[in-house]
């Protein structure tokens, strides 16, 4: 049980710094410089958290949540890589339990750092089809991490209350309509029977 808890977290390792490699090879933009450089390769993310997010969105999970403002991502994470990126980064804690958070950032990515963070994570495996969008889960150590393509974003959440794929899809469902929301609309008036 350990080895497998060992390489879960080798493979959460990897997929970090594939997708902070993936990000800052591609800025190169032409250059015949093999350097990598700091400078972000993403858009801006304009939604603020409280659109891509509402707390009313997060009421399926039995508690009140607050989006914390002061929230830093931890270096080296998802977050922080989108933070780079000039992507959104928000945290929202729970009310009654300062220790149950949910963390959510988003990044606006080229289409070839997507695609470099998509291969990353294919070969970590986990694809999660109920996303609706090309999408990927795994557990470490009780916190669930989900991540989502709605092309050009990158969603990624994690928190201990995603101990399963669902457990996620609450915030993937809500941030995705917050990104595209003319295309949600279409899809969903398409799928509506006639009456």
């Amino acid at each position: 049980m350990t080895t497998r808890s060992r390489a879960r977290a080798c493979s959460v390792a990897v997929v970090t710094v594939a997708a902070a490699l993936a990000l800052s090879a591609c800025s190169g933009g032409g250059d015949s410089d093999p350097t990598p450089s700091a400078a972000p390769v993403g858009k801006t993310v304009s939604q603020t958290c409280a659109e891509l997010l509402p707390t009313e969105a997060l009421s399926v999970y039995g508690t009140t949540f607050a989006l914390d403002d002061s929230f830093t991502p931890a270096k080296g994470s998802p977050a922080a890589t989108i933070a780079k990126q000039r992507g959104r980064v928000c945290q929202f804690v729970a009310t009654d339990d300062d220790t149950e958070t949910i963390t959510l950032a988003v990044a606006d990515l080229p289409e070839k750092s997507l695609t470099n963070l998509k291969d990353a994570l294919y070969d970590r495996g986990g694809s999660v089809p109920t996303y609706r969008v090309e999408g990927y889960f795994a557990l470490n150590d009780a916190v669930g991490r989900a991540d989502a393509f709605a092309d050009p974003y990158w969603i990624t959440t994690q928190s201990t209350l995603f101990t399963e794929p669902g457990g996620a899809q609450p915030v993937v469902d809500a941030v995705r309509a917050a990104l595209q929301p003319s295309g949600s609309a279409t899809a969903t008036a398409t799928a509506t029977p006639a009456g």
